[in-house]
């Protein structure tokens, strides 16, 4: 009889240049599983990433320090605590740009790839 469970103790570590840490859990990279994606992250202060339009939702939750979402012109900037869910095929960017690092979960629907992403140059 199968499991009907996966532990996952040894999450993809994500090759980053710029100081944040990425660990996939569940997703393409560590479980080929391309309907969703689940990551730890932890950003680092000053952090921040190019615009993106990604194709698939993306829900974050912060759970320490902050994070800066600009969506299309808006900022919103989210504290230990709180969530957000933004919408797939919506331009925005990530970033930190704050004193202190902000650790926090994604989730992906579908999962993230760098095919879906559309990040800006």
């Amino acid at each position: 009889m199968s499991k009907k469970y996966t532990i996952q103790k040894r999450p993809f570590v994500v090759p980053t240049t710029d100081g944040k840490l990425i660990e996939e859990h569940f997703g393409n990279a560590t479980t080929q599983d391309s309907n969703i994606s689940i990551a730890h992250m932890i950003a680092p202060p000053k952090w921040s990433e190019p615009f993106q339009t990604p194709e698939f939702d993306e829900y974050t939750y912060i759970i320490k320090g902050k994070k800066q979402f600009i969506i299309d012109d808006e900022i919103v900037v989210l504290e230990a605590g709180q969530s957000i869910k933004i919408d797939k095929n919506t331009r925005v960017q990530y970033s930190n740009p704050f004193e202190s690092e902000c650790e926090y979960l994604a989730i992906c629907l579908p999962a993230f790839s760098m095919d879906l992403v559309h990040r800006e140059e």
